[in-house]
């Protein structure tokens, strides 16, 4: 048995097709009104889960709970899920309102009621007025809100959307990761979201599920992976990262003290699992990172080599050589024409101790 309150759980799945494993090892809970999203590179195993727990292909091994009932063998139309997809999937000859109408007429729902439930779910993603055109008269965005609509009309426990705005353009793209959100937030809609974008993910959910190599590498709130990442694969991934090597010099208490290879000495949080003469890699976000004077100081500094210094219209990157001619990037807002910075140029580059994260192997 699982625990109810979970609108889904998924209990130690794995997919192989022969010799490659497509997944393994998977487990985590929905809750009610959650949006998660599985993350991860292509063949991570994100779209297999997906599949699973939609009921399209049959696992090896493992469960999956609905809202309290197994769920594992049980065929698509029994699972009480929705499903919107990249390509729309609506059909061409139909109005959009007989597309939105079409799951209720399978559930024999009464015409009166079609009506209505039609009428209330294209207000709620702004398209009141398209109910007569067909799909190719409206826009790409106005099309995945008709898919959304479709799929939300019958009111199904469990959203399922698999990279549902991989079509669009970014401006298009943009607009449609804040209007689902905000969909989410008004009707407590609980959704699995699968996309390969870390940007999106990180805008849209409540949680992360971040895959790779057919494993769940973390799992965590957007700031938990973010700032907190586990695996140099998390670091990595997630946002821009500098990682540098580095060699456990002391322990004491909840500080660790690490030696970069040019003989930097660095300050962090102490972590699980480290001891003193390890190899560790340290990681530090760009946006942590200040370019520092001759009188300034911090817990962390190192020295580098200006290698470029690009404006990217709000902020201003800063590119250096350190340890051992390892690149590092520093990042902050642009207030006004870079001057008075020459390529070539020695810099001092410092930070916070609580900004460094210790990864190990």
């Amino acid at each position: 048995m699982t625990n109810a309150k979970h609108k889904l759980t998924v209990r130690d799945l794995r997919k192989t097709y022969g010799p490659v494993v497509a997944l393994t090892e998977a487990a985590f809970d929905l809750e009610e009104g959650e949006f998660l999203t599985l993350l991860g590179p292509s063949g991570s195993g994100k779209t297999t889960m997906l599949m699973i727990i939609a009921g399209l292909i049959q696992p090896d091994r493992g469960e999956v709970w609905i809202d309290g009932k197994l769920a594992t063998f049980a065929p698509s139309y029994k699972r009480d899920i929705g499903m919107v997809f990249q390509n729309y999937a609506l059909f061409p000859h139909m109005t959009v309102y007989e597309n939105i109408a079409f799951p209720l007429r399978m559930r024999n729902m009464a015409t009166d009621k079609i009506r209505q439930e039609v009428g209330r779910v294209l207000d709620i993603v702004r398209l009141p007025q398209v109910a007569d055109r067909l799909p190719r008269a409206l826009s790409g965005g106005q099309q995945q809100r008709i898919a959304l609509a479709r799929c939300m009309v019958y009111r199904p426990s469990i959203i399922l959307m698999d990279e549902p705005l991989g079509a669009l353009d970014k401006k298009l793209r943009d607009q449609m990761q804040l209007e689902i959100k905000q969909l989410h937030t008004e009707l407590g809609i609980t959704a699995l979201y699968v996309t390969h974008d870390q940007e999106e993910a990180m805008i849209m959910s409540d949680r992360i599920c971040l895959m790779n190599e057919a494993r769940i590498e973390q799992l965590g709130t957007p700031a938990d992976l973010y700032f907190k990442p586990r695996t140099v694969f998390a670091a990595g991934f997630l946002g821009e990262s500098n990682l540098l090597e580095a060699t456990v010099e002391a322990v004491v208490g909840d500080r660790t003290t690490v030696k970069t290879p040019d003989g930097a000495l660095v300050r962090a949080p102490t972590a699980d699992g480290i001891a003193v003469g390890q190899a560790v890699k340290l990681m530090v976000r760009p946006e942590r990172l200040a370019l520092l004077g001759p009188a300034d100081s911090a817990d962390n500094v190192v020295e580098g080599t200006l290698d470029q210094v690009i404006m990217v219209g709000g902020v201003t990157k800063y590119y250096a050589r350190v340890a051992g001619d390892r690149a590092v990037s520093a990042t902050r807002l642009t207030l006004g024409p870079i001057s008075g910075l020459e390529r070539g140029q020695r810099v001092r580059l410092g930070w916070s101790a609580d900004s460094t994260v210790l990864l190990t192997a």
